[in-house]
């Protein structure tokens, strides 16, 4: 029991000394506007990613978040799959999260989910919505915008 609350007190001191680096950073609170993103996936979103100029392009990043299949292809044949475990394990857990709280809080992510859930299955249609979430937030990180869930899940 005093491991347990010897653990919790270091977690709380991370916590709190990683919402002060996170503070002042633009993109904090860009990211909590997103459906399904709160505090702590805003935070490890922020930190995991660095510096957006770093991908070249949307594409990049979200491969990078792992939210696309891996996959080759010559002359329109599969020649194989690509190494599925490259990429940021810990943007991939979080896009996940904040696609389940997306579907849970946000009708149109909730909307997108059904329909990509009646042609495929459950873990497909989170994956969509996540990889929907990971180009948003990339769009907004490197713009400045804020979210919109009408230009996301349209």
């Amino acid at each position: 029991l005093s491991v347990m609350h010897a653990l919790n007190a270091q977690i709380v001191h991370i916590e709190k000394t990683l919402a002060k680096v996170c503070a002042t950073h633009p993109g904090l609170s860009l990211l909590k506007s997103v459906a399904g993103i709160g505090d702590t996936l805003a935070t490890v979103i922020l930190l995991e990613t660095g510096s957006i100029e770093r991908f070249k392009d949307v594409g990049n990043y979200v491969s990078y978040c792992r939210c696309v299949g891996s996959m080759h292809t010559s002359n329109g044949k599969k020649k194989g799959e690509g190494n599925t475990k490259n990429g940021n394990r810990f943007l991939a857990w979080a896009y996940v999260e904040a696609a389940n709280f997306a579907i849970r809080y946000s009708e149109a992510a909730k909307k997108f989910y059904q329909r990509k859930k009646a042609k495929r299955n459950g873990i497909i249609a989170i994956k969509a919505v996540a990889h929907k979430l990971a180009r948003a937030c990339f769009h907004m990180l490197k713009t400045g915008e804020s979210f919109s869930v009408e230009r996301c899940f349209t």
